[in-house]
Formats: C-alpha cells, structure tokens, sequence
C-alpha cells in the first residue's frame, strides 16, 4: 500500500532541513515519478496536479495552509521508499524552488495538464502521464545511468547535503539545470 504525501513529505524535510514549500512539491512530483519508473507502482495515492508555478500535491498544501497536519507519527516507509526518497533528494536537493519549477515546466506531464487548465486554476497531471514520462527517453532514468539505489549508496550521495544547501543556486537557464543534473547522475 503507498504512502501518504505526509509522510513523503516528513522523511524529505528529514533529509532537506529547512525545505521551502515549493521545493517540497517539485520534489513529491520527483519522488512519485521515480517511483513509478523504478518500481511500476505509486509512492503515494494523493494527487498531483498541474498549478501556475508547476506540480503540487494539492490536499498536502491545503492541509498544511490550514494547520490540518496528522497529529502522532507517521508510519515507517519501506526502504523502497525510503531509497526513492534518497535518490530524489541527492538528484535534485541542490537545486532552487524556482530551478525545479523551470524544469517541471519543461516536462510532458506538466505541459500536457497546464494545456488544459486556464491561469490560477489546477489539473490533474495523471499518474499515467507521470509513468510514461519517467519510463521514456526523456527522464534520463536512472536505470539507463547504472545507477542502484540502495541505503549505503544514498547515505554516501547524501553525505555532503548540508554543505550543498549552506551554498544555493540561483540558477535560471534551463540547459544550465540541465547540465547539473546531468553531472550530479
């Protein structure tokens, strides 16, 4: 059974200190399509739609604005999850609310359901479109770069993660995310 964005959104906070809101949601969009791509399965159930400044998991940023979190802990995520999670954050942890907004505005599922909605208004990117994005040439998929997500990797991946976040990018030109990613995989 998935999780819950909650608790996604607990053990990246976890990982990323002081993660802003919009990052938060780039970075659930990151974490479900790699997911979907690596495992064939959802990482959790709730919807991420399309809004003006890219994907958001709509129920999580209203139940937040509202103060509505769950009360207690949240349950323990698999290492399926948890390494999901890892890689997500070590892939993109680096990168600017702004930069993650420019690259998913770049991306087939954002720009199939932003096609379909009018300005201040949201659609549902469908998980199919995620999959199939994730899945295909364009995501770069990790399984294509060698790379194995296990908890010794991620652990080593994310050593230096303090370091990165004391020294953000302001990275505006899409190519130049592009290129970090690109070096970071």
């Amino acid at each position: 059974m998935p999780a819950s964005a909650h608790a996604i959104a607990a053990a990246l906070r976890e990982r990323l200190p002081g993660l802003a809101i919009q990052k938060l949601h780039k970075l659930l969009y990151y974490s479900q399509g790699h997911h979907l791509a690596t495992f064939g399965k959802p990482l959790f159930n709730d919807t991420i739609s399309a809004w003006d400044r890219g994907p958001v998991v709509g129920t999580l940023w209203r139940q937040e604005k509202d103060g509505d979190v769950p009360d207690g802990s949240l349950p323990k995520l698999g290492e399926a999850e948890l390494n999901t999670i890892g890689y997500v954050a070590s892939r993109y942890g680096a990168l600017s609310g702004q930069d993650l907004e420019h690259l998913t505005h770049s991306e087939t599922p954002w720009q199939r359901a932003d096609a379909m909605r009018r300005p201040r208004e949201s659609v549902r990117i469908e998980p199919e479109w995620i999959e199939e994005y994730f899945t295909g040439p364009g995501a770069d998929d990790a399984a294509e770069e060698g790379i194995v997500l296990d908890s010794a990797e991620v652990t080593t991946w994310l050593s230096d993660a303090r370091e990165r976040l004391a020294d953000p990018l302001q990275v505006d030109d899409l190519d130049a995310i592009r290129e970090k990613l690109a070096a970071r995989g």
